[in-house]
């Protein structure tokens, strides 16, 4: 099984609880399709660069996951079809980084930015 990463924005009206509600019903369905979501996270209410379907703001959730193709394939069928769920984007990747995501690090814990440029 290939290992993914998952971003999606839900509409800014729906209350956290129920963005919670669709990582909860999303990873569901990936299990059901014979996947397993690593890890997950939800990082608030964000503000976008330029307007979706008249929204500013939005709902931003992360899955990790580690399953078939054919079960992502249809969790973002799905997310597509979904009324709440804006903006559906999925990562192939190596492996998985440990620990939180550079969304959910605190500012001292990312490090400064010149010191991030001089290790490249």
């Amino acid at each position: 099984m290939a290992l993914y990463e998952h971003v999606f924005i839900a509409r800014q009206d729906l209350s956290g609880a129920q963005a919670e509600g669709l990582i909860e019903h999303f990873s569901t369905v990936l299990k059901d399709n014979g996947g397993n979501v690593v890890g997950s996270e939800y990082w608030g209410v964000k503000t976008m660069a330029y307007k979706i379907n008249k929204n500013r703001k939005g709902h931003y959730a992360f899955l990790r996951t580690n399953a078939p193709s054919a079960a992502v394939q249809e969790m973002e069928r799905l997310m597509r079809l979904h009324d709440d769920v804006m903006r559906v984007m999925t990562i192939k990747v190596d492996e998985h980084a440990e620990g939180p995501s550079v969304q959910m690090q605190k500012r001292e814990e990312r490090g400064e930015r010149s010191e991030r440029r001089e290790r490249r």
